[in-house]
């Protein structure tokens, strides 16, 4: 399998492929992905992967049927840093969820109503 992804390498003692875990890792997460049917835990999982877990906390995403993966950052920090990193992150949902899943990002940030709304919640509890 490593070789057909183009990834395999000959081990030193033993002549036997070996394949970078964080490569398998990705490629067995793409292939159990691609069999399931677009859902928001699949969505979630992908973006995750695709993105780190800071900004996956600091964000929360849907697609819709036409292929728009809609993105709202907690903070406007996260709303530059997602429009600067737009196509790397493009990409990479593409590989995982399949190609032409995702065909457009759309980003925006919660209004600061809501982010004190939020606030506030938090300090309530």
């Amino acid at each position: 399998m490593a070789a057909e992804y183009g990834f395999a390498r000959r081990g030193p003692e033993t002549g036997r492929s070996m394949v970078a875990a964080g490569r398998c890792s990705t490629t067995v997460l793409r292939a159990l992905l691609r069999g399931q049917p677009m859902s928001p835990g699949k969505v979630s999982l992908a973006w995750s992967a695709a993105v780190g877990t800071a900004v996956h906390r600091a964000t929360h995403v849907a697609i819709d049927a036409d292929g728009v993966l809609s993105v709202t950052a907690a903070h406007p920090h996260w709303t530059r840093e997602l429009h600067r990193s737009r196509p790397l992150i493009e990409a990479r949902l593409n590989r995982l969820l399949g190609d032409g899943a995702v065909k457009r990002i759309e980003i925006s940030s919660r209004t600061a109503r809501e982010e004190r709304k939020s606030h506030a919640r938090v300090r309530h509890r």
